[in-house]
């Protein structure tokens, strides 16, 4: 057997050892507190990074880009996976998880400043860089000038959470009292603070820093962004 196989069972059998009883209270259902769309980087650890160890708790979703949205014959809509709890399970919480030097990011600026032949990539990837694209071309634009490739994808990582949360916000699909909250992961201290923490840069669409530490004082010291547009 592949030993990359052999070591994920090792590490299950711990995981199954230690979480046998902690299933009994959704045995026949779930309704998670929130649900987390978070890039699928392997650096994204999609539970741990909200230190979380319940089940039920978190609907967690993840893809390259962290994209709220799915093509399709009507247009774009937001994804059924994003969906589902908030239609089916009570959620009213959703977090856009966003990450520094984000990959999917980076693959879409260079394909949208010409530094990059998107047509190189599998039709997969071409896909995801290709929804990403016409979010996040405005904010190209909107770049500061004078940063280097590495602070400015860490700026459009805020731009995308921007446009995910916004197109949440703006979704019929998504019930009205849904609290819609945008965050990046920091694990390349960009940020100041310890690696691994997460900073709050938009709340269902409100992205100005001192209006959301006024309004939302309990997290105040953990709301943050690089830049404003």
């Amino acid at each position: 057997m592949n030993r990359t196989i052999v070591d994920l069972l090792a590490d299950n059998a711990e995981h199954a050892h230690a979480f046998a009883g902690r299933f009994d209270e959704v045995q026949e259902g779930q309704h998670p507190e929130a649900v987390t769309i978070c890039c699928s980087d392997s650096r994204v650890l999609q539970d741990q990074l909200f230190g979380n160890e319940t089940p039920g708790r978190l609907f967690t979703c993840g893809n390259i880009g962290n994209r709220v949205v799915q093509r399709t014959d009507a247009g774009e809509v937001v994804s059924g996976d994003v969906l589902y709890p908030l239609a089916h399970a009570g959620t009213r919480t959703a977090v856009v998880v966003g990450h520094t030097g984000c990959g999917a990011v980076t693959a879409t600026y260079g394909a949208l400043t010409g530094d990059l032949d998107g047509d190189d990539e599998p039709s997969g990837i071409r896909h995801c860089v290709d929804l990403l694209g016409p979010h996040l071309e405005p904010g190209v634009d909107l770049l500061p000038d004078g940063l280097d490739d590495a602070a400015a994808v860490d700026r459009l990582v805020e731009y995308n959470v921007d446009r995910q949360v916004e197109q949440l916000v703006n979704s019929d699909d998504v019930p009205d009292d849904t609290d819609v909250v945008g965050v990046v992961y920091d694990f390349q201290d960009v940020y100041g603070g310890e690696r691994g923490e997460v900073h709050v840069i938009n709340v269902d669409g409100e992205r100005d820093p001192e209006v959301l530490r006024g309004e939302h004082g309990e997290v105040a010291d953990r709301v943050r962004r690089l830049w404003t547009y």
